[in-house]
């Protein structure tokens, strides 16, 4: 009896004693998030666009910073805890696993924001395509986890092993997948289609191409609606890129004028139109043939003007038609008369 009471009277302070250690690190683990929370804010505040470097450097530090204030507070428990030597070296193990982990997911933001940059600034579609971040940002952060486990003294051998036959079964279990995947890195490497190139597919779709990602391309259409195309369809398939060699494109307008219409006045009011209207570029000039001719009912031209790109061919059509049509009214050109077609009983 003496000796339970002697345990229930100590009890307290044995408890006491052990939950010190757990108090000290959730206190400074509040504290560090609380500050780390307190600078985004004011540096988000003061910050006149998205694209400062303090803006930049919060949004790539934004998980990374979650690991360095636990590293923190570890590294205050490590000071004002009562712990044995065993704890203290577990706790100086966590914290440079927390760094490691921390320092890698800064470098691969780091590095992605860099290659987009780059991109952007030196029209390097395969630098800002979704496939080559995630390439960059896989590649560094397994540059990270070999470090950990050297850290930790894991054998990387063992582990490149054992990853070399578990990925064996996982290519095997995702072959569509994997598929899509290198198919992917064939076009940005080989690069058919480009960011902001305007393409058609043998089936029909067509858009501009506004990502390329691991597995799938993003093509957004006319009517602003977004088609998710597999890459072995854009590798295996026959498309058509508008956008190559060059984004100029030529748009055709057939023209039609009565039978006693004055060919030569028709051109000349044909390319009068084309060069005053708004998209249709000087260089290549404007051409008029007399393509197919004379009809049975009409005569007929064809009217060849270039357009900066394939998303303006339509309304610069348009234009031009609706030109011809004042012109040849203004000018008194006929035009051709209506067929009548006689429909016999069956």
């Amino acid at each position: 009896m003496h000796a339970l009471a002697t345990f229930l009277a100590e009890k307290p302070g044995i408890l006491i004693e052990k939950a010190t250690p757990f108090a000290i690190f959730a206190i400074g683990l509040t504290a560090c998030l609380a500050v780390r929370e307190v600078v985004a804010r004011i540096v988000k505040r003061e910050a006149k666009s998205h694209l400062t470097f303090a803006h930049v450097l919060i949004d790539v530090t934004r998980l990374p910073s979650v690991f360095w204030s636990l590293a923190a507070a570890l590294e205050i428990s490590l000071h004002y805890a009562n712990l044995n030597q065993k704890q203290e070296a577990v706790i100086a193990q966590l914290i440079a696993a927390f760094l490691i982990i921390s320092i890698s997911l800064a470098a691969a933001s780091i590095a992605v924001r860099m290659l987009r940059v780059y991109g952007e600034r030196n029209a390097m579609p395969f630098a800002v395509a979704g496939l080559s971040s995630t390439l960059t940002r896989v590649f560094v952060l397994a540059i990270g986890v070999l470090v950990l486990l050297h850290h930790f003294n894991i054998a990387i051998g063992g582990v490149l092993t054992a990853l070399g036959i578990g990925g064996l079964a996982v290519a095997l279990a995702l072959q569509d997948t994997l598929a899509n995947f290198f198919a992917g890195v064939h076009i940005l490497i080989e690069a058919p289609i480009r960011l902001g190139d305007f393409i058609r597919l043998s089936s029909n779709e067509e858009g501009i191409v506004t990502d390329i990602g691991w597995r799938t391309t993003r093509v957004r259409t006319g009517t602003n609606n977004t088609i998710v195309i597999p890459n072995t369809k854009i590798t295996s398939g026959i498309l058509t890129n508008y956008s190559l060699p060059d984004r100029r494109c030529a748009a055709e307008i057939t023209v039609h004028t009565g039978m006693d219409a004055d060919p030569d006045q028709v051109a000349h009011l044909a390319l009068e139109v084309a060069q005053k209207t708004d998209g249709v570029l000087a260089d290549p000039t404007p051409v008029v043939l007399f393509d197919p001719g004379v009809t049975a009912i009409s005569l007929q031209f064809k009217l060849i003007v270039n357009v900066a790109d394939q998303l303006q061919k339509g309304g610069v059509q348009s234009l031009v038609r609706l030109g011809l049509l004042k012109a040849f009214r203004e000018h008194k050109v006929p035009l051709p008369a209506a067929e009548t077609v006689a429909v016999l009983p069956s």
